[in-house]
């Protein structure tokens, strides 16, 4: 069993992103495992089932061939990687000249030259990430992977899946950042359109919004064309707007002539 510290400090804290992170994984899984000829690192996001064709995965392989193994194990859904996504455990086949388990995905591997290969899977906070590796001769890959290999795997997917959940909350902190700025904008388009039509705070941000999407403009965009024309131009179309969005008699009177202040 490898020393904790250095298995993390082959994967720091501060991870790579998903396809580099698996890409790193599947050469230590290759160098881990001598009897191996290549291997390979397959992701998958907990919001698709384990047998979707079109789920968000995504692949590195140590060799072309063994990437079209991947492949083809996920079009068809069969094959070892399948299997150990469904069951939550390690499996494969010592030779596949004699397993007749997954025919599609046999027919490609012995095509391709390679005999045995083993799949071990590791899940960590909505990310699981299954390591191939794959022999040229017949012979028990999966006790071979399980040892260095599973321990660099296991805390491997843990950094990638902290590193996703950190790349997440970045895109929704600037989200709200781009909001906040935004806000005050949004707040003065409103008191110009409630000056415009006599109405009240929540009325005027809804005719805003409305009518961005009627006219495919971002709110906050029609907002700053709105402030900085302090709605010169703009008051028949606001108004007209406005009645059509909300007609009735209780809807507040509009007074068309009305000056905008300078």
């Amino acid at each position: 069993m490898p020393d904790r510290r250095h298995i993390r400090a082959a994967f720091p804290t501060d991870a790579p992103s998903l396809g580099r992170g698996l890409a790193e994984l599947a050469e230590q899984a290759a160098a881990g495992t001598p009897a191996s000829c290549g291997a390979t690192a397959t992701a998958v996001l907990a919001e698709e089932p384990p047998g979707a064709v079109d789920a968000d995965r995504t692949t590195a392989a140590t060799h072309p061939d063994l990437s079209a193994l991947v492949s083809v194990q996920l079009g068809v859904g069969e094959g070892p990687i399948l299997m150990a996504l469904d069951t939550g455990r390690p499996a494969g086949a010592d030779d596949l000249l004699h397993d007749d388990r997954w025919p599609r995905y046999r027919a490609r591997a012995l095509d391709a030259g390679i005999r045995s290969s083993a799949a071990l899977p590791f899940a960590y906070d909505g990310l699981t990430v299954t390591v191939s590796v794959y022999g040229l001769r017949p012979g028990p890959l999966r006790k071979a992977a399980q040892g260095a290999t599973g321990s660099f795997a296991d805390l491997a997917t843990e950094s990638m899946a902290r590193d996703r959940l950190y790349r997440a909350a970045l895109v929704q902190v600037d989200q709200l950042d781009t909001a906040l700025r935004r806000r005050p904008v949004v707040d003065q388009a409103c008191g110009i359109v409630m000056y415009v039509l006599g109405c009240d705070p929540g009325q005027a941000f809804d005719l805003l919004r409305r009518l961005s999407q009627r006219t495919n403009r971002k709110l906050a965009e029609l907002a700053e064309t709105v402030v900085r024309t302090r709605g010169r131009g703009l008051e028949r179309d606001l108004i007209a707007f406005g009645r059509s969005a909300a007609p009735g008699p209780d809807r507040p009177a509009s007074d068309q002539d009305r000056d905008l202040p300078g």
